[in-house]
């Protein structure tokens, strides 16, 4: 028989989860605009930095191997854990997505997780996610949605698991000082960030379809970003 002590005691870790999620998001999506663009500009630079460094890794084949299929690529070039019993994660990310085979972007966002169990520390890792399917995408394009709840998501397989098939939505690849693995996106929240699109493009408003699929937004800058992925899509 469940008594009401231990109803209760669930209750307030739920209720504690749900405001950290609250906080994680609430931080980062209501941050100041940023006066320029050199913010947005050198998240874009590190997000080319951080795919290369996927693509150019004798483990990562499956990434190589499969990005041609891909409907858009998520970038996070840091995604940071920390906490001591109740904790979270999250970062800042791009998105480029592909329409027939011209790439376009990137659309900016925030990722914030919530989690309760024993951990302590602080984790920076990247983060790269292939986004398989249009229903992943299409997520994506949205203000606002949840990964495992709205999309399917599982881990990739690396080095001598590479070649293993993974069915999924999105498909998440991290890293924390060479190892891979470690970063569970399980129920992360995911949030377009309209004020670093609107810096970064020099617009006002701008939302994920704006820039990814309508292409009302473009900027010279994302050119060696976009080049790279096209460039391991051939």
């Amino acid at each position: 028989m469940i008594t009401s002590k231990v109803v209760s005691r669930h209750s307030r870790r739920a209720a504690l989860v749900f405001v950290l999620i609250g906080t994680l998001v609430g931080c980062a999506s209501q941050s100041e605009r940023p006066t320029s663009s050199s913010e947005p500009d050198a998240l874009v630079a590190d997000a080319r930095t951080t795919l290369n460094n996927f693509l150019r890794d004798p483990d990562q084949t499956w990434i190589q191997n499969n990005l041609d299929q891909a409907k858009g690529v998520l970038i996070a070039p840091q995604i940071v854990k920390a906490g001591f019993i109740f904790g979270g994660s999250g970062g800042r990310a791009v998105l480029v997505a592909k329409d027939g085979r011209v790439w376009s972007g990137p659309a900016f966002y925030d990722l914030a997780t919530a989690s309760v169990g024993f951990q302590a520390g602080v984790e920076v890792s990247e983060l790269v996610m292939i986004v398989m399917t249009e229903k992943g995408l299409n997520s994506l394009l949205s203000s606002s949605f949840k990964i495992g709840g709205d999309a399917s998501i599982a881990a990739g397989p690396v080095g001598a698991g590479a070649k293993s098939t993974v069915t999924a939505d999105l498909i998440s690849f991290s890293r924390a000082k060479g190892v891979y693995g470690g970063v569970n996106l399980d129920g992360t929240v995911v949030h377009s960030n309209v004020r670093w699109n609107d810096a970064y493009y020099g617009k006002t408003n701008l939302l994920p379809p704006d820039i990814l699929i309508r292409r009302t937004a473009t900027s010279p800058k994302s050119a060696a970003l976009l080049a790279d992925v096209a460039k391991a899509t051939r």
